[in-house]
């Protein structure tokens, strides 16, 4: 039998692989500043429940930034400090920041920055407490933290498991609106991250991924949807609508037409592809760090 986190893990896999492939079938059409993306990471969710929308786990979300922003990076001057914890006081700012970190948290992992991970689990921790997922968190994972320092494929799993945990712990005790909250939180993090890290460039990984976000995001806002009765999912819904509104410029085109444009490049598969340009990059871009400072940042 599967269990539900098993699904979890395969549902974010499947979302991944769709992800990866589509990066690697971007072009750039002659003569425009444009980058085109399959929509191959677009998938029906209709006959899902609430738990397996199309929204990958902190590690299925950042794993192609070790490749983009390159294997030595230990950047962290981007990420929400770990001091800013003690400044979140409601449900909502604990909520949306425990995804946020959840997200910093694999960051670090990912790019083997041990001493930042063993920060960013206490602080995961002190907020899961908080928040209602302290049965989800267990102390012994500090110990296998440490004891795998160095080991960024244990510390992803790792770090995976705790954001699973939490997430069917949420959903378990009938919290949907903090699930939400967690859900948003990770997710704008996870692009922020990655747009931090890069500019607008042709096949650029990163570029191509967010382009693929436009799919994500239509999914998403269907989950707050079904918690916008809460007044803090209804606020942070009112956001993502915005950031929808950026997604929605991006120009899908016929694969057929975009191949006319470029003769001696074929696109297989036919469908729709999408346009994303330099102009469109940079407003997303703007509309996700403003979301994103919104929830981090403190009066």
């Amino acid at each position: 039998m599967i269990s539900k986190k098993q699904n979890l893990i395969i549902l974010a896999s499947i979302v991944g692989a769709s992800i990866f492939s589509s990066c690697g079938d971007g072009k750039k059409t002659e003569d425009s500043d444009e980058i085109v993306v399959s929509d191959s990471a677009k998938v029906d969710v209709s006959n899902l429940t609430e738990t397996f929308f199309q929204v990958p786990s902190p590690g299925e979300m950042l794993s192609f930034i070790k490749t983009a922003g390159g294997k030595n990076n230990k950047n962290v001057s981007f990420l929400n400090s770990p001091d800013n914890q003690k400044n979140y006081s409601d449900n909502k700012s604990k909520a949306l920041n425990f995804g946020i970190y959840t997200c910093d948290l694999s960051y670090c992992s990912i790019f083997e920055i041990g001493a930042e991970a063993l920060k960013y689990f206490k602080t995961v921790k002190q907020l899961g407490d908080q928040i209602g997922v302290s049965s989800a968190i267990k102390p012994e994972v500090l110990k296998r933290i440490q004891d795998n320092i160095g080991n960024s494929d244990s510390l992803s799993v790792i770090t995976d498991d705790v954001y699973f945990s939490s997430f069917e712990t949420l959903e378990g005790s009938k919290q949907g609106p903090t699930l939400a909250l967690v859900v948003a939180g990770g997710w704008i993090e996870s692009l922020f991250i990655a747009t931090s890290l890069g500019k607008y460039e042709a096949k650029s990984p990163i570029v191509e991924r967010l382009a693929d976000q436009k799919y994500t995001l239509d999914n998403l806002i269907e989950f707050l949807k079904k918690h916008e009765s809460d007044a803090s999912v209804a606020s942070v819904l009112v956001q993502f609508n915005e950031l929808q509104a950026e997604f929605k410029k991006i120009e899908e085109k016929d694969a057929a037409e975009i191949t006319s444009k470029n003769s001696n490049k074929k696109i297989l598969g036919g469908g729709k592809d999408l346009v994303l340009t330099a102009e469109q990059y940079k407003n997303i871009v703007e509309k996700i760090k403003s979301i994103r400072n919104s929830f981090t940042l403190t009066k």
